[in-house]
Parts: C-alpha cells; sequence; structure tokens
C-alpha cells in the first residue's frame, strides 16, 4: 500500500521505546536498594518509609496483582528490616500500616488505568475501522499514475481528522480529490466523510468535473451551518496528456516538470465549497497538459503552515524540488520526514500528501491493474523555486 498514516505516538524518542521493557521491574529495584542501603548503613527507620515507592510506581506499570504483589514485598521486607534494626514497635506499625495503604491505593488505581485501556482501545479500532471506511488505502498504481499518500493526524490517539482525500478511476478517467474541513473533531470528520461519499458517487456518475464539484457543494449547502466550509481541490485526468483542476479556496497544487517546481494557481479566487450561495462565485476549470515524466502534489495547509521554533513556514516548495523522484512513496515519505523535523517532531494540525507520477514509456509498467476506490490558468507561470529536481533509483 501507498497510504501511511502517522499518529503522534510513533513520533516518540527511541529511548523511550528502549527502555520501555525495564518499566515493571523497576518497583522491584526499588525495594531492593532501599534494602541494600539499609544493610549497609544500619540507619534504623530512615530508609523504611521510601519503600512505599515501590507498590505505588508499581501501579503505573504492572496491573493489579503485580502491585499486590510488589506491595506484600515491601511490607515483609519493612517487617524484617525493622525489627532487625531494633525499630520501635509503634513506629514500625505505623510505617507497615502505610505500606498497606499505598498497596491498597496502588491496586485501585492500576484496575483504574487497565480499564481506560481497555476503553481507549475499543475506540481505537473504531477510529481505524472509520478511516479504513472515510480514508480507504490508495493502491500504487492508479490508471496511468504512479500514486503514493501520506496522512498525518495531529491528535496523538486519533486515526482520522479534518483533512480529507480520495483517489478514483471513474468512466471519465482518474479523478481524486484533496481537502481540508474548517474545524476540527467528531463534526469535522463527519463534513469530511460527507465529502468523500458525495465525491465517489459523482465522479462515477458525472461526465463535467464541474458538475461533480456542484454536487459536492449542493450537499453541503443542506448539511453545514453557515460558518461551516471545506477547502478542497478537485483534479482529473480525462484523456491522455490533459489535466483538469478545480481549486475551491484551496492551496495550489504543485506541479513538477522538466525539473521545475510550479505552484498550479487559479486564474481567479474561488471561495470554498459551502459558501457559494454567499459569495454568488462559481469554481473555474482549469486545464493544463501533463505530459510523461509530470508529477503533481497535492496537500493541505497542515504542511505548509506548519511552523518551526522559530516561527518559519515549512518551504514546501523547495522541499519538493529537493526530493521529487520517479517513486511517488520516497518523496511523500522524505517530504514527510523534513515537516516532522521542521516542526520537532509534531504536528499541531492534521496534514495529508496525495501525489501522482506519470511513467515515462520506459517506466510504465506493461499492464495497470484494474484501480478501486483510494483513501483522498496553466502552470505555466514562473514557479515558485524553480530549484531543479533531483533524479533518484528506483527501489
Amino acid at each position: 500500500m501507498s497510504q501511511a498514516p502517522d499518529h503522534g505516538r510513533d513520533h516518540w524518542p527511541s529511548r523511550w521505546v528502549t527502555a520501555l521493557p525495564i518499566l515493571p521491574l523497576l518497583p522491584i529495584l526499588i525495594v531492593s536498594a532501599v534494602v541494600l542501603v539499609d544493610l549497609i548503613g544500619g540507619s534504623g527507620m530512615t530508609w523504611l518509609p521510601l519503600l512505599a515507592t515501590g507498590p505505588a510506581l508499581a501501579a503505573t506499570t504492572n496491573g493489579p496483582r503485580g502491585v499486590l504483589c510488589v506491595g506484600l514485598l515491601a511490607a515483609a521486607v519493612g517487617a524484617v528490616l525493622g525489627i532487625r534494626d531494633g525499630a520501635p514497635h509503634s513506629e514500625l506499625a505505623v510505617v507497615l500500616a502505610a505500606l498497606v495503604a499505598v498497596m491498597l491505593a496502588g491496586c485501585l488505581a492500576s484496575a483504574l488505568r487497565e480499564r481506560r485501556e481497555r476503553v481507549l482501545a475499543a475506540v481505537r479500532s473504531v477510529a481505524e475501522a472509520a478511516q479504513h471506511a472515510l480514508l480507504q488505502p490508495v493502491p500504487a498504481t492508479v490508471g496511468p499514475f504512479r500514486v503514493a499518500v501520506r496522512y498525518s493526524a495531529a491528535a496523538a490517539e486519533a486515526r482520522i481528522g479534518g483533512d480529507l482525500y480520495a483517489l478514483v478511476s471513474t468512466p471519465y478517467g482518474v479523478r481524486m480529490l484533496v481537502g481540508d474541513v474548517r474545524g476540527k473533531g467528531l463534526p469535522a470528520v463527519g463534513t469530511a466523510a460527507l465529502v468523500v461519499g458525495v465525491f465517489r458517487e459523482a465522479a462515477h456518475e458525472e461526465p463535467d468535473l464541474l458538475t461533480v464539484v456542484a454536487r459536492i457543494e449542493r450537499s453541503l449547502a443542506r448539511n453545514l451551518d453557515s460558518d461551516d466550509f471545506v477547502t478542497a481541490v478537485v483534479a482529473g485526468y480525462p484523456r491522455p496528456g490533459q489535466l483538469e483542476v478545480v481549486n475551491c479556496g484551496h492551496a495550489p497544487p504543485l506541479l513538477v516538470r522538466d525539473g521545475v517546481v510550479v505552484p498550479v494557481d487559479a486564474d481567479r479566487p474561488t471561495p470554498p465549497l459551502g459558501l457559494r450561495a454567499l459569495s454568488g462565485e462559481t469554481p473555474e476549470l482549469q486545464v493544463l497538459p501533463f505530459a510523461d515524466g509530470d508529477k503533481l502534489l497535492l496537500y493541505t495547509d497542515g504542511v505548509t503552515e506548519a511552523r518551526n521554533e522559530a516561527r518559519e513556514f515549512y518551504p514546501l516548495a523547495e522541499g519538493l524540488a529537493r526530493h521529487a523522484c520517479d517513486e511517488p512513496t520516497r518523496t511523500v515519505t522524505a517530504l514527510h520526514d523534513e515537516l516532522l523535523a521542521h516542526v520537532g517532531g509534531r504536528l499541531h494540525d492534521d496534514a495529508a500528501l496525495l501525489m501522482l507520477h506519470m511513467p515515462t514509456a520506459a517506466e510504465a509498467p506493461a499492464t495497470h491493474p484494474p484501480a478501486t476506490d483510494g483513501a483522498a490558468g496553466s502552470g505555466a507561470q514562473a514557479g515558485v523555486g524553480a530549484d531543479r529536481v533531483e533524479t533518484c533509483s528506483r527501489s
């Protein structure tokens, strides 16, 4: 699969991942350290209260049974050491009572933690099913194109967000959609599902790309509040060598041709989907040549508006110029990794990248597998960052 969803938890530093297996043993090590200090120092009751650290820490790393075992071990060790050091019975009884109290509280906390983890796992499994229904996996080849998608939800435990994409092969050619819903959370996910659903149906039924956009607009007008909207780019490849683009208030796609990165800017501004009734303007259809070797990158503003510590935006055009090659998967992976490095490892907004590459005759496979529904003026103006594209070897 060329789709590669990412989530915040996947960006933990490797040192934490390496340390995780020893965490359940840490309470035992702490109890052992207290015993060792007491035996060496012979300091009576001075160190025994620290034995409560064992069951308290076990509550964060073990189940209730593990907490109980660590607590009983700490209490037994405390009693033996207290008697050995000649501690007063009243003081020793207080220490042991505190150990038992911490152990029981730890058992309760551990049970509640495990329950929350089970609930979270169930929610995440439902979210994953929703992701596969909304953002269906994209095959590596769709029609004549090589395709790659990279999607990252900003929420650490989220599988989907307000960004959306779709790519389908229809009787009218390959059609694709990348968009961004205003807002976040479940309402944004619901709107994204609505847009993708209408697009997939209309793309198969309507021969004209503007009619596809109009159907999405009508559906949103019936279902969105007056202050909600969706920015989107809808594109199609109706015939060899020709690409159609309809931009509804979205960031311009980036076209890579002859080693130059060119933004496909709209000839006139078009309002986002859901706001046509307020503006009275209709979107326009741009037609541009798309020849063998050309590449097109569609993306959301979570990529271009990502800032580093110096509050500098990520320069996507320059990054694409550095990493563009004939393997879309390698390109979007390199862009995604560079984006994460730019923001310090964690995105604060959903981000989606969808890249198409038209293989040359030498690169094209002998046959193309049947495409399935996928999860997701001209370009003659001066390119932003007209850098030469490096050609990478095929993997």
